[in-house]
């Protein structure tokens, strides 16, 4: 099969409003390591060195919640402008459609079965009554044999930081940031106070005192905002000029389009760092989210939210710049996943990949210079659980998912769900027992016509492959039946956990 080309169209009309800047102050305390550590040699210029590499991870950032992908109430100028610079990504997926799971792909390079984080805390999460199966034991750290892009980065001479959310164990020890490949590493609590919600520019200062200080060598800065995750917060200039804006006709949340904004100039302010340090034509600014946004803010078109495998929770707003190999005001349509961005940051960087460690991704430079195609056929996700909290046109009325394979591969996406797979008569009852769900996403990107039972030559196609996919990686399926099952059992729904 011929991979998929990549198609080149005008961006969406973006906002032209700046940022807001703000005044950086000194975070020394912050960053002894960073200060301990050698400087490097200066180079006779920028373009002669290995990129710089600046990651911004938004925290459940839905794929429609910035002003470039047309939101009609939230406005984000930084990212736009970004988003002009650079390449926008339509269709970019995480790899786990929460928190945990989606950073730890995005670390790891690898799909969820390889490190076996599934989900935030436990994959019973809900009802056990009404649970059919028995879920894939979940782990709440990487593995320490797993070689993290940092890790590898840092071995070829990079200086390593991370600011911000870390959620993958710690906070000593191989499962902190530091125990993962980061010489510097501030994790920041949800942080509550006018002039800095969500930590944004205590998380912001930290990254642009970082640049500065390894403005002579190679880095690697992980920038990973609490913004927008609940609660949200805004300063108060913010959240007064929201809430005298007219409400658009889908968005109309002044407090979540204020947080977005100050998570926006946050942005703002890293970007002017980079210019003022004369650094910004020789790094690679890759902005996203760890996944799709929360009921609180509709993702339609899109299916669903956080926490499903429906479009609305793992496809995320992605912008990636790079003066001079990337070429402004492009967007690509091409299908791609978090589990890219490690070999596209060894590709960029020049270096090679750990030895003995698997990388499921592969390198975008030939996406992002328009010099070639991906090889792969298709991208995959597993999440052998469940997730309560139900999300807006889900499958469930109590569960934002149950255990679920899925598949996306060309213009489709195929649902394999281990419920009525293993209990109710798998293959042999494929056309009767619900196990399945196909869409075309190119066509029917809302996921509202299941057209498993008038398309079978696509369903039988996209479920060989997964299933391919499932016995090679390998991928456990959970196969005990749930003894305590009993749907007449009278339940009280648990909260969704605040961090999720």
């Amino acid at each position: 099969m011929v991979a998929p080309r990549m198609t080149r169209r005008d961006l969406v009309k973006c906002a032209v409003a700046g940022a807001g800047a703000l005044g950086l102050s000194p975070l020394a305390r912050l960053l002894q390591a960073a200060q301990s550590m050698p400087a490097g040699e200066p180079t006779d210029g920028a373009a002669r060195r290995p990129p710089n590499i600046v990651l911004i991870l938004a925290d459940d950032l839905g794929w429609n919640g910035v002003s470039y992908n047309g939101n009609d109430f939230i406005e984000t100028p930084s990212i736009d402008q970004l988003a002009r610079g650079g390449i926008v990504f339509n269709a970019a997926y995480v790899c786990g459609a929460n928190c945990a799971p989606s950073r730890a792909c995005l670390l790891s390079g690898q799909y969820t079965p390889r490190h076996g984080v599934y989900a935030v805390g436990e994959t019973d999460r809900g009802p056990r009554s009404l649970m059919r199966l028995v879920p894939i034991p979940n782990r709440t750290d990487l593995p320490p044999e797993c070689v993290t892009v940092a890790a590898a980065l840092r071995s070829a001479g990079y200086a390593t930081g991370m600011f911000g959310k870390w959620h993958l164990g710690g906070p000593n020890g191989p499962a902190s940031p530091r125990g993962q490949g980061f010489d510097v590493a501030l994790e920041t609590e949800a942080m509550d106070g006018p002039d800095d919600p969500k930590g944004i520019y205590t998380i912001t200062r930290a990254a642009c005192e970082f640049m500065e200080q390894n403005r002579n060598r190679p880095f690697f800065a992980y920038v990973a905002h609490r913004a927008i995750h609940a609660k949200q917060q805004a300063r108060p200039q913010t959240l007064a000029k929201f809430k005298s804006k007219p409400p658009g006709s889908i968005h109309k949340d002044p407090l979540y389009a204020a947080c977005t904004y100050d998570l926006d100039d946050g942005v703002g302010i890293l970007l002017g760092k980079l210019d003022e340090l004369g650094l910004t034509d020789n790094t690679l600014v890759v902005f996203g989210s760890d996944n799709g946004g929360v009921p609180r803010s509709s993702q339609e078109p899109l299916r669903g939210a956080k926490g499903c495998y429906y479009e609305g929770g793992i496809r995320v707003p992605t912008v990636m710049r790079w003066p001079g190999r990337i070429r402004p005001g492009t967007a690509c349509d091409v299908p791609v996943g978090y589990m890219d961005l490690y070999p596209t940051f060894l590709g960029a960087a020049d270096v090679a990949a750990p030895s003995g460690h698997t990388l499921d991704g592969e390198s975008l430079l030939p996406v992002l210079q328009g010099t070639g195609e991906l090889r792969r056929r298709a991208i995959f996700w597993h999440f052998p659980g469940y997730l309560n909290g139900p999300v807006p046109r889900g499958r469930d009325p109590v569960f934002r998912t149950r255990p679920v394979s899925v598949i996306r591969k060309g213009d489709w996406k195929l649902h394999l769900y281990h419920e009525e797979w293993v209990l109710d008569g798998g293959r042999d009852r494929i056309d009767t027992n619900n196990c399945v769900e196909l869409y075309n996403v190119v066509e029917d990107i809302g996921e509202r016509e299941n057209l498993a039972g008038t398309n079978k030559a696509k369903r039988d196609e996209l479920l060989d492959d997964l299933l391919a996919w499932i016995s090679q990686t390998p991928a456990p399926l959970p196969s005990q039946a749930n003894a305590g099952y009993d749907p007449t059992k009278p339940v009280e729904e648990p909260k969704v956990k605040a961090d999720d």
